[in-house]
């Protein structure tokens, strides 16, 4: 077991480097950029020190899904590190424009930002430091070896942005070309939205770091010497951020006790049965124990007592399209009541990682369920698990097979002769097999060839409405190919999981403010406001994405009313809220309150096989319960109003958990 540095030892280590030993005449360095662990660019730096300035200038291009994302920085600082200029010129997602400008005047204690041709001054308070988000990767090295040579302040102020605070981690020692280094790890909050972690070597370079990119998926960057530890490095920052996140969160979570009542309840237990009224719910060590509608049940001494009158007490909800790409996920899924959650595609390293660390009880978070993404090879290719060959095919199976994947995911990529392949197996295995349907494909191919679900209402109203670019949409559904399809979907037993409110999300026209389809969205971190709240479509393209989304909308309802399977999943759309505005969507499609409910708890627990003890309150289940403050049959909206989300029996509060990661509650 790995120690944490001594606060002594912490102090040698600044110590030894004052503010000019970074000074050097001249350095030089390459990054090798990852996403979702898989090698899609890179970053050179050099710096140059000319009189008493150092002159930094960074090269950073990655390619990601086949569109090139790349950023030119220059930054100018004096030889104490005390930042002068920064310059931006690019791109940090593919999604992302940059082209901006900071100049700092520390006497005057003002910053001169220039951003899409606008100049504003800005007040710098004392020890700012110039950054602007998780990019380039040189810049980070910059931070850090300014808050190492500045006997590491609190915070750093990092307007206009905000600040950002560092801490210490563990150390680690990795093996390069046969000789061991030792690393000293880091956790950088305020740059993204969560934490992320990396590692100085003993000269103070950035050995590598572990993050997310400006779409909020995985990144990864490792300098080159260091690049055979990449697992490592991701396994590590999985152990410690969740370790960090932990404290933070401890305040929401009541002690574990080991008999639990929650009495005078309305209780809507998952099944389809109606609600009963004045209930009582006893749970022993994480489990129901049993269920009363006595008028004075007996109460066993010592129990953890949660007086429910006037309130609602339904089954844990289930998120079953969820990328689990930050452990600050985990607080927030069990503050918007969600007690399992489905990954679709991760790294293999990251979710093995946090679903194991959670299952020992060492993190916060829900229960974790793992779909293997595998992809092929290509221009358009996400991830480092891949797939191009029959044999490599079987091999990627079994070892997610070995790892404790239920599911395969297969991604676009995926060559479609090898669907049947990975299907074959997989189900030999005793997993299912769920995801994209495959470049080149119709959704009833990928049935055919094994598929047991579909990732998504695109593929299913694709194919049934033969939709093509620049033609109307038509919904209809009677033409004999619309009826094979869904005659062959029904007698393959298909499950579809929608993803329906990131579609409304990307698609909603402009004239409807996103924040009346989803509230929620003025609740995120600071960081995550403005690339999450979506303006909409304008312009040319409104007709045709509203006629779009109207299309999806109308499959959802006809999908239903065929009979057919829908489970509610949300992708990464706007944490925890989104898998409310599912429900929402579902009953304005014709659902039931009841039926929308059961699509986020009894189905999904009955599609994963795990219907036996967990989805619906009954004797013997699990604890995993929702405490509501009004009646989601009477108005769906009210699965939002959250008085306490129970998991396996411990209790936590809501808004210390939203607060814990920057949400508003």
């Amino acid at each position: 077991m790995r120690k944490a540095p001594s606060v002594l030892l912490l102090w040698s280590i600044a110590a030894l480097y004052p503010a000019t030993s970074f000074a050097q005449s001249s350095e030089q360095g390459r990054f090798i950029l990852h996403k979702f662990a898989r090698t899609n660019g890179e970053e050179k730096y050099t710096i140059e020190k000319s009189g008493d300035q150092l002159r930094l200038k960074s090269d950073f291009l990655f390619t990601d899904r086949g569109t090139r994302v790349p950023l030119k920085t220059a930054f100018t600082a004096t030889s104490a590190l005390e930042p002068l200029t920064l310059a931006l010129d690019g791109q940090s997602s593919r999604l992302s424009e940059l082209k901006d400008t900071m100049e700092l005047d520390a006497k005057k204690g003002v910053l001169k930002l220039v951003r899409a041709n606008k100049t504003e001054e800005i007040a710098a308070p004392q020890g700012t430091f110039l950054i602007d988000g998780y990019s380039p990767v040189a810049m980070q090295q910059m931070l850090m070896r300014y808050w190492l040579s500045h006997r590491r302040p609190t915070s750093i102020p990092t307007p206009p942005a905000g600040s950002v605070s560092i801490a210490p981690s563990e150390a680690i020692t990795v093996t390069v070309a046969g000789s061991q280094r030792k690393l000293q790890g880091y956790v950088i909050n305020g740059l993204i939205w969560g934490g992320e972690t990396l590692w100085m070597d003993e000269q103070n370079n950035l050995a590598a770091l572990v993050s997310n990119d400006a779409e909020f998926d995985h990144f990864e960057a490792v300098r080159e010497e260091y690049e055979p530890a990449l697992a490592t490095f991701i396994q590590t920052a999985a152990k410690d951020n969740l370790a960090a996140l932990a404290k933070l969160a401890a305040s929401a979570k009541q002690p574990v006790a080991k008999s639990l009542v929650i009495q005078n309840v309305a209780l809507i237990d998952g099944t389809g049965a109606a609600p009963v009224k004045d209930a009582t719910v006893f749970v022993e060590d994480g489990k129901i124990a049993d269920i009363s509608t006595v008028a004075k049940p007996v109460i066993p001494a010592g129990a953890t007592v949660i007086d429910g009158t006037g309130k609602y007490l339904i089954p844990g909800l289930w998120d079953m399209h969820a990328h689990y790409e930050q452990v600050e996920w985990g607080p927030i899924y069990l503050a918007a009541g969600v007690t399992t959650a489905r990954d679709v595609g991760n790294e293999f390293d990251f979710i093995t990682t946090v679903r194991d660390t959670l299952a020992a009880g060492k993190g916060i978070g829900p229960e974790l369920l793992i779909a293997g993404i595998v992809d092929g090879n290509g221009p358009m290719s996400l991830g480092a698990v891949t797939a191009d060959t029959p044999e490599q095919a079987l091999e990627v199976v079994r070892r997610y097979k070995a790892a404790g994947a239920m599911q395969m995911k297969l991604y676009s990529s995926v060559k479609p002769e090898l669907v049947p392949v990975i299907a074959a197996e997989a189900h030999k295995l005793g997993m299912t097999v769920t995801g994209h349907v495959p470049n080149g494909m119709t959704t009833e191919q990928a049935v055919n060839a094994g598929f047991d679900q579909i990732n998504h209402v695109q593929y299913p109203t694709r194919d049934l409405l033969h939709l093509e670019r620049g033609k109307p949409v038509v919904a209809d559904f009677t033409t004999e190919d619309a009826k094979r399809q869904i005659a062959l979907y029904k007698q393959k037993k298909i499950v579809f999981d929608d993803t329906m409110s990131l579609y409304e999300n990307f698609l909603h026209p402009a004239s409807v403010p996103y924040a009346t389809l989803e509230p929620g969205v003025l609740k995120v971190a600071p960081q995550l406001a403005e690339a999450l709240a979506s303006p909409g479509v304008s312009g040319d393209r409104a007709a045709q994405s509203t006629a779009s989304l109207s299309a999806m909308f109308a499959t959802v309802r006809e999908l239903h009313k065929d009979g057919l399977t829908l489970i509610a999943g949300t992708d990464q759309n706007i944490p925890g809220y989104s898998l409310h505005r599912e429900l929402e969507i579902y009953v304005e499609q014709g659902f039931t309150p009841m039926e929308a409910l059961e699509a986020a708890t009894s189905v999904p627990a009955r599609v994963m096989g795990l219907d036996k003890t967990v989805g619906t309150i009954e004797r013997g289940k699990r604890a995993d319960l929702v405490l509501l403050d009004a009646d989601p049959l009477a108005d769906i909206h009210n699965t939002r109003r959250i008085v306490k989300t129970i998991s396996a029996g411990a209790v936590y509060e809501p808004a210390p958990l939203w607060q814990s990661v920057g949400f508003k509650p």
